[in-house]
């Protein structure tokens, strides 16, 4: 039904045109001072599932879109006169873009991708200056149960223990019970994401967690409980298996400035072996 509906459109405006064009067997549906748009680029950008009511919707936009950008498009050409100056911006673009596509290929290609572990170590232990905390870190667990929830004594208990057993039984009760819940014994986290779960207003929550390692609060509707388990506070060094992934990042970048160098190199020398480049002073 949308496509007869674009057809019909089409045309209708076809008919109307006062003069022949060759739309190379497109149907144009709008014109904006000779640029076209086309029911066959329309259905290409329709979503696919469309009721006719929502095709009919998004065809109107869709069209409204183009014929603005269209506008848009004609002033910016009558209103930036210096055509030269834009080709070389063009152009300077084009360069860039085919540099990079160009370079991220060999890169594909050549770079070994695995780090390894006695590498992430050794520039771990070589940058520690890079690896201080700007916010602090913790461990633990974190539950949010309705206010008339069952067994919420002994979730007052489970939450504050570690061992094997009790956080089991605490993951089977939130398994079923919990609003919210986040085992993180396993990993550092930004503490501050969990105290802003919490109906406490808190400035700064290095000191505040300190102070209150376990912490239970309601409000009208939930009880909220955390326990910390180990706090790393701002200027501290990064656990190791937190900061991999930038030190992971980091040496890749390495790698893919030293292949380039590398290339760049062996390009300039071949090319001065076969005199391909000339100096004029």
């Amino acid at each position: 039904m949308f496509r007869v509906i674009i057809l019909l459109c089409a045309l209708i405006l076809v008919c109307g045109c006062r003069q022949q064009i060759d739309h190379g067997g497109r149907t144009p549906l709008v014109e904006v001072k000779g640029m076209f748009l086309y029911a066959e680029d329309l259905e290409k950008a329709t979503p696919v599932g469309l009721s006719r009511d929502d095709s009919v919707l998004f065809a109107e936009n869709y069209i409204r879109n183009w014929v603005e950008d269209a506008l848009l498009w004609q002033n910016a050409i009558r209103n930036v006169p210096d055509e030269v100056e834009v080709e070389k911006k063009v152009e300077a673009y084009r360069r860039s873009l085919m540099l990079h596509l160009y370079q991220q290929a060999l890169i594909d290609e050549q770079m070994d991708m695995e780090v390894r572990g006695h590498e992430i170590d050794s520039f771990y232990q070589s940058h520690t200056d890079l690896y201080r905390l700007e916010y602090p870190l913790a461990k633990g667990v974190y539950i949010k149960i309705p206010l008339k929830g069952k067994d919420v004594k002994k979730v007052q208990q489970w939450y504050k223990k570690s061992d094997q057993e009790t956080l089991e039984n605490l993951e089977k009760y939130s398994l079923q019970n919990a609003v919210d819940y986040l085992y993180f014994y396993d990993q550092w986290i930004k503490i501050e994401d969990i105290v802003k779960k919490l109906p406490v207003h808190v400035t700064d929550v290095s000191a505040y967690i300190k102070k209150f390692p376990d912490v239970e609060v309601k409000d009208t509707a939930f009880h909220y409980f955390l326990h910390v388990d180990s706090l790393l506070g701002v200027g501290e060094l990064e656990p190791i298996e937190y900061a991999t992934p930038k030190i992971r990042e980091a040496l890749l970048n390495i790698r893919r400035m030293e292949l380039m160098k590398r290339l760049r190199y062996q390009l300039y020398e071949e090319a001065q072996a076969d005199e391909a480049v000339t100096y004029y002073y």
